[in-house]
């Protein structure tokens, strides 16, 4: 029987070296695989469950590459299944342990050299994204097309929408990419419509097309911030409709899923909604550490991991804001000469960290956090109002209260309007219903559960 297990890493190997993958595809998606059982024609390649989620991309990308480095290697025809490692019996499983190209398109391409995959931190919090942006960098327009990506600010869309570009060219030097924030590409689409010589106008709409519709990779940050602009929502309609119809990539952001969106146009939304929609939540403790890590390795000298620790304790909110504490503290170093000690740390950021001040989980302190979240005002989640934007965070609040604490249904209703015990029921029961049935909300709930409970 052949032994392919004795030659495993050196196929995938193989493979990395023969259709030159990068360090960063291979170490994503090729590295981890597992042999599973091999038959006299098929051999069974087995996924982590951890990346359950890339199942078809993996199959679809390199199912081929398998096919044929394995049946070359061994002189016999093999085929090639992909299997979740979670649905394999584990008997069966052997577990063994570039510079950029600067051309034209870098110029124009508005692409910020610090953000690409290398220097991005990959954690639970942001481990789905980072898989679907890097399919997308791999293959752009044939894959999880539009990419969508949502979550709070500096959590790091941006980051990976940036790194998505670098690595595009990269690959492939001649892809024209745009990447542009939702402000510049509506003041651009005013400058062609306003009033004037007519001529002139049409030129400058003329103008904006071209630059906008004939790109390859369109990179569109913060697209809530068209909504309600009439004249930019269709001149990115049409934008959209003619970048996707000629299966050019197009990749946004923004600070929540379309669904939530409620003012956004449904012809949009729906377009936004085709592709692959992908939320980064807040970095849970192991990552903060590992972002504090990776970024001291870019300063001289020793820095005590208590330090870290600090850091990752006090500062939960965003990677932005990590990162910020962390500058602070190598500039106090720098300018007072002195090293980077736990107790220098405390002084550099005595006007930002205090003193340790256990946090009551009341329903209040519930309120406050989910309306931030959703960024709608505690007075309207709290209140009589029934707009649609309102009901979903209400409704969360019902369930992390009833969750977290000790609060009788009368009062959480209380809480929220005066809604009797049978109202706030009904919205635990719709939210646990929305949980099984809904990835996206899952991800949301738990998050709030994990900032709420980390900051007791």
């Amino acid at each position: 029987m052949i032994k392919i297990q004795d030659s495993w890493n050196t196929i995938k190997e193989k493979i990395a070296e023969e259709y030159e993958l990068s360090d960063i595809s291979y170490s994503t998606w090729i590295e981890p695989l597992l042999l599973g059982p091999v038959t006299d024609d098929t051999v069974v390649i087995l996924i982590p469950s951890d990346q359950s989620h890339a199942l078809n991309y993996i199959n679809k990308k390199y199912k081929e590459y398998f096919r044929v480095t394995i049946s070359e290697m061994y002189n016999r025809k093999f085929d090639i299944e992909f299997k979740l490692e979670k649905d394999q019996d584990s008997k069966n499983v052997l577990k063994i342990g570039n510079d950029p190209i600067y051309n034209l398109n870098y110029e124009t391409a508005n692409l910020n050299p610090k953000y690409k995959f290398n220097t991005f931190v990959v954690g639970g919090s942001n481990n789905f994204a980072y898989s679907a942006s890097l399919a997308v960098a791999e293959s752009p327009g044939e894959i999880y097309n539009p990419l969508f990506l949502y979550g709070g600010a500096g959590l790091g869309k941006t980051h990976l929408m940036h790194s998505i570009g670098h690595f595009i060219l990269e690959n492939k030097p001649d892809t024209k990419i745009l990447y542009v924030t939702s402000e510049a590409f509506t003041i651009e689409v005013i400058e062609a419509v306003r009033k004037g010589d007519a001529g002139l106008q049409a030129g400058l709409q003329k103008k904006l097309r071209d630059k906008y519709r004939s790109v390859d990779v369109l990179i569109l940050d913060d697209v809530q911030f068209i909504i309600g602009k009439e004249a930019t929502q269709q001149e990115f309609f049409n934008t959209f409709n003619a970048l996707y119809g000629a299966n050019k990539q197009i990749i946004l952001s923004s600070d929540k899923p379309p669904k939530e969106m409620e003012t956004l146009e449904e012809r949009l939304k729906s377009r936004f909604e085709c592709g692959l929609i992908a939320d980064i939540q807040p970095p849970d403790y192991e990552t903060r550490m590992a972002i504090l890590s990776k970024k001291a390795e870019s300063i001289d000298g020793e820095i005590d991991e208590e330090v870290f620790k600090y850091i990752a304790t006090n500062i939960k909110s965003n990677i932005r804001e990590l990162e910020g504490a962390f500058n602070k503290i190598v500039a106090f170093s720098k300018l007072n000469k002195v090293d980077i000690t736990i107790e220098n740390a405390e002084e550099a950021l005595k006007d930002i960290i205090y003193p340790d001040k256990p946090v009551e989980l009341t329903p209040s302190y519930i309120l406050n956090t989910v309306c931030e979240e959703y960024m709608v005002s505690t007075e309207d989640v709290s209140g009589k109002k029934r707009n649609a934007e309102l009901v979903e965070p209400r409704q969360i609040v019902m369930y992390l209260c009833r969750e977290l604490t000790d609060t009788s249904l009368a009062d959480i209703g209380k809480l929220l309007g005066k809604k009797d015990h049978t109202t706030v029921m009904h919205g635990i029961k719709t939210i646990e219903k929305k949980m099984s049935e809904n990835e996206d909300i899952e991800r949301k709930v738990k998050g709030l559960k994990r900032k709420l409970t980390e900051n007791i």
